[in-house]
């Protein structure tokens, strides 16, 4: 009986923080947004890489996702 109140206190209490870090988030302000435009913000990094990621992909899959590159699984797309 303890530990399901104790179990449900320590609930409550991360809920209340993680809604407390979530109300600190500000929006970006105008003069931040050039550098978050920077090609090194990227997730996936280089674009040409994120293609020939992709491909292979694709090649693995024997399908073609949304690419625009036809073809079966042999890589000779």
């Amino acid at each position: 009986m303890m530990t399901r109140i104790v179990l449900r206190l320590a609930a409550v209490a991360a809920l209340a923080a993680g809604a407390t870090g979530c109300s600190a988030i500000t929006p970006v302000q105008a003069w931040e947004k050039g550098t978050l435009a920077k090609t090194e913000m990227l997730m996936e990094g280089d674009g040409l890489e994120a293609r020939f990621n992709e491909h292979i992909y694709n090649s693995r899959e024997a399908a073609s996702g949304g690419s625009g590159v036809g073809g079966g699984g042999c890589g000779c797309n």
